[in-house]
């Protein structure tokens, strides 16, 4: 006989995040702002750090006291180092660091010139690295933290027809593993999430082009909207995935493995 038990937790789930700062880049909008959402409703304090200032500062403004808007250009050391500057100085813990800022591009290896390869992977790749360097002396400080990194499923696969943003986000994979194994020692989390397709604008942008992709070929039958992207990436934020790091969470309705 099989015996199988079942655990419901009837407690209070919310506040999952009290008391804890995040910074998100890429935060203005679509899955970075629905992240922020998540956060706030759990109760962390959350930076929406972005190139985007009106949608972020919008965001911002719609979330209350516990946000704020910083201007974060993510391929830019010296942005980084500010608004952790700018955090530290308003006395809070750095807590998360989620790395969701990327851009998106259709293009072919034998057509796609160096300055487009360059361009996804310094805002895809070099940002998340700078991101990370940003973030790790403060964690180290008050001896733990947790690192959160969107890569894609791009980043499981191999996809001829996103060349640059698949090699960024393999690059994002296994910048992950690297620091998850050097930060472990100092109870730095570093974990990343790899999302297929996601209804939000970074997509809707390609629609009209012709290089859309069908729901047809998704398992599940449909895209994933943004909201169930922030629940992953809230639970490797918190408590509950304390024994989680250098591994790689998966939501793409099955797409990876059709």
């Amino acid at each position: 006989m099989v015996l199988v038990a079942f655990w419901i937790n009837t407690g209070d789930m919310s506040n999952r995040l009290n008391g804890l700062t995040a910074i998100i880049s890429g935060g203005a909008r679509g899955q970075g702002a629905a992240e922020a959402r998540r956060f706030i409703e759990e109760g962390a304090y959350v930076v929406i750090a972005d190139v985007l200032a009106a949608e972020g500062r919008s965001l911002a403004a719609e979330l209350g006291d516990n946000a704020e808007f910083k201007h974060l250009d993510v391929t830019d050391e010296e942005n980084w180092a500010l608004v952790v500057k700018d955090l530290v100085k308003s006395g809070r813990k750095l807590d998360v660091l989620v790395n969701n800022a990327g851009v998106l591009l259709f293009d072919r290896l034998t057509r796609t010139s160096r300055e487009e390869f360059e361009r996804i992977m310094d805002v895809n790749c070099t940002g998340v690295f700078l991101g990370m360097r940003a973030v790790v002396a403060e964690m180290k400080k008050q001896e733990g933290g947790s690192i959160i990194n969107i890569s894609s499923v791009a980043g499981l696969q191999g996809v001829g027809f996103q060349f640059s943003y698949s090699v960024s986000k393999w690059a994002v994979r296994g910048m992950t593993k690297s620091a998850a194994h050097e930060l472990a020692r100092y109870n730095i989390r570093v974990n990343s999430v790899h999302p297929g397709l996601i209804d939000t604008a970074m997509l809707d942008q390609f629609e009209g082009e012709g290089m859309s992709i069908p729901d047809s070929l998704i398992p599940l039958g449909r895209r994933a909207v943004a909201t169930e992207v922030a629940d992953l990436v809230l639970w490797l934020a918190s408590e509950e995935s304390s024994y989680c790091t250098g591994s790689e969470f998966v939501i793409d309705g099955g797409l990876s493995m059709a």
